[in-house]
């Protein structure tokens, strides 16, 4: 991961229609809750010295899931190209946290950013090769033009926003 690369993704990001915040690891849960619009759903995230706030159900029920306008997850990698961000399908929940509410908030350490679908590949081999087989993919807002004129927010979340962890 360079400079450039996380450059690449920010701008990529910007052109998705897609927020962006950075910030270190100390900085993380604010920034988490200047984006949230409650209620909100989220999974623990795995970086050393960031967690969710408060006000985020972590342990969601089917109603809470439904109810929420907020989802937040961290992200496996995410792919500068693209503005793509992976979001693991683990029994925590991340993948319908990620889909469901209006809003999400996918969190990604800088050091997970890589440049291209080939660096990913390797990413996702070595997910495979540790027994964590499903990947979501998300790349802004869903779209569709297959029945016509391109529509935004078809399904998945209508909204998204990226928090880059600096530090991690």
């Amino acid at each position: 991961m360079t400079t450039d690369t996380v450059g690449r993704f920010e701008r990529e990001l910007e052109s998705l229609d897609v927020g962006l915040s950075r910030a270190r690891a100390v900085d993380a849960r604010r920034a988490i809750e200047t984006v949230l619009e409650n209620p909100s759903i989220g999974v623990g995230l795995p970086f050393d010295g960031v967690s969710l706030p408060a006000e985020v159900e972590t342990e969601p029920t089917p109603a809470d899931l439904i109810d929420a306008r907020t989802g937040v997850t961290p992200a496996r990698f995410a792919i500068a190209e693209y503005g793509t961000v992976a979001i693991e399908s683990r029994t925590a929940g991340d993948e319908p946290v990620s889909l469901y509410p209006e809003r999400h908030v996918a969190v990604v350490a800088e050091s997970d950013v890589v440049s291209d679908l080939s660096a990913g590949f390797g990413r996702i081999a070595d997910a495979f090769a540790a027994g964590e087989d499903s990947l979501v993919f998300a790349t802004g807002r869903s779209a569709t033009a297959d029945m016509g004129d391109l529509v935004h927010g078809v399904h998945g979340p209508g909204e998204v926003h990226v928090i880059v962890l600096e530090d991690r």
